[in-house]
């Protein structure tokens, strides 16, 4: 599977936005943000740096004054929905929007939901998992 592969490259980019500072957040949820990854770039203040540029998926780190994290846009419901099975096994938190996602600390998706609305996710801490089963 085509996503899958992207899936992979997320992942390694999923530590990088892991290294931002967050900040502060506002309670006020917006209406969820649509449009292009430009657009959705623009409206939290960062220049996208791509790292994918394909039919299914666009995918950039972003850096504002809340911190790093990942912006992806896909073409499908589905493949934002495989996209996010996929990346959450690596933990993370997860700003989601329809065909969209932002990817970072949580403080920096929370101060990002001010901004482009969303619903909060998120994924599996596998540090926690592997402790609770080791021996």
């Amino acid at each position: 599977m085509r996503l899958t592969r992207l899936t992979l490259g997320a992942v390694a980019l999923l530590a990088l936005a892991g290294c931002g500072s967050g900040g502060g957040h506002t309670d006020a949820v917006p209406p969820t943000a649509t449009g292009s990854l430009e657009r959705l770039a623009a409206e939290v203040k960062c220049r996208p740096n791509m790292q994918t540029d394909a039919d299914e998926i666009r995918q950039a780190i972003c850096r504002n004054p809340d911190g790093r994290f990942i912006l992806a846009t896909f073409a499908t419901d589905r493949g934002q929905r495989e996209w996010i099975n996929d990346a959450k096994d690596y933990g993370g938190h997860y700003l989601v929007g329809r065909k969209w996602v932002a990817v970072g600390d949580d403080g920096v998706v929370k101060a990002l939901r001010g901004t482009l609305g969303g619903d909060l996710e998120d994924g599996v801490d596998h540090h926690a998992h592997g402790a609770a089963h080791s021996g």
